[in-house]
């Protein structure tokens, strides 16, 4: 099952993707794609629903970020060895975990904004995990029976705020749009292998990122048992798992985002994103600095 929710930005109503790959209406059964809604058991009641029975969503309508009202959106740093290789740094004995900030959250189609005065924003194409059921240290055998489906990320980075600003990384993590969601979360039974997927992202058409998440250094089940014992996951909750190389900090000499840019990214079976970079706007005055 496809899920997704669609329409205007804080106003999504919840949907699902028919076979045909037709958008319906499931507001007449849940309120969001969020929370309980997203426990197994609940999922699998709404798997039971005749798509068909359903109201049609106008093609082109909005798609909002995949899963609604996250409170932890967790990060997994270096999580690719051949990522880890391009970057010059040592495979992690422990996954490296850092926060984005849930207000950064968009739909997988929506503008990235580049902060103010940004000159390093970076791109990552991710495999994100959605939680459906409270976790607390969980084992890894079990870890999977805890997760709603998966969805796809651009971790969107800039990477002077990141690592040349001190402190951890979340400073580079998570600013306005740095989290595009979706375009759907798709739900474990349609997903034969997630160690097994096809990942890529393009800038302008360019192919700038290739690989796949059976490179990943810890696995999605190991990822899940692993954050659930140091905090308590809860639905809703996204873990982003790393990104493979190709990012543009790697690059010799290195490339970022400009306005103007068009971010192409998908992972098989789970959909694509475009989106479109533009400068930072102003919404309140920001003539003061933190200092």
């Amino acid at each position: 099952m496809k899920l997704v929710r669609f329409g205007s930005p804080g106003q999504e109503k919840p949907g699902l993707v028919d076979s045909s790959g037709q958008v319906r209406d499931l507001s007449g059964h849940v309120s969001d794609v969020s929370g309980s809604t997203l426990d197994p058991d609940n999922l699998a009641r709404l798997a039971a629903v005749d798509p068909g029975s359903l109201p049609t969503v106008p093609v082109g309508t909005r798609l909002g970020p995949c899963v609604g009202n996250v409170r932890n959106f967790i990060a997994i740093g270096l999580n690719f060895a051949d990522h880890a290789a391009e970057t010059g740094a040592p495979i992690p004995a422990e996954p490296i975990i850092f926060n984005k900030a849930p207000s950064c959250i968009v739909g997988p189609n929506d503008d990235i904004m580049l902060p103010r005065g940004s000159l390093k924003t970076d791109w990552e194409v991710e495999l994100a995990i959605v939680i459906g059921r409270p976790a607390s240290y969980v084992g890894a055998n079990e870890a999977l029976d805890y997760v709603a489906g998966y969805c796809v990320c651009n971790d969107v980075s800039e990477r002077e705020y990141q690592l040349e600003r001190g402190g951890t990384w979340t400073k580079g993590k998570g600013c306005p749009t740095f989290g595009p969601l979706g375009p759907w979360l798709v739900t474990q039974d349609e997903i034969p292998d997630i160690q097994n997927l096809e990942m890529w992202l393009d800038v302008n058409g360019e192919r700038m990122q290739k690989g796949s998440t059976k490179t990943m250094i810890f696995t999605a089940r190991q990822l899940v048992a692993y954050v659930s014992h140091f905090m308590q996951l809860e639905p809703g909750d996204v873990i982003t798992t790393g990104t493979p190389p190709g990012v543009g900090l790697g690059m010799k000499p290195p490339r970022f985002l400009k306005a103007g840019d068009v971010v192409s990214l998908g992972i098989e079976r789970l959909g694509e994103q475009r989106s479109k970079v533009v400068g930072f706007e102003a919404t309140a005055d920001t003539s003061t600095t933190w200092r």
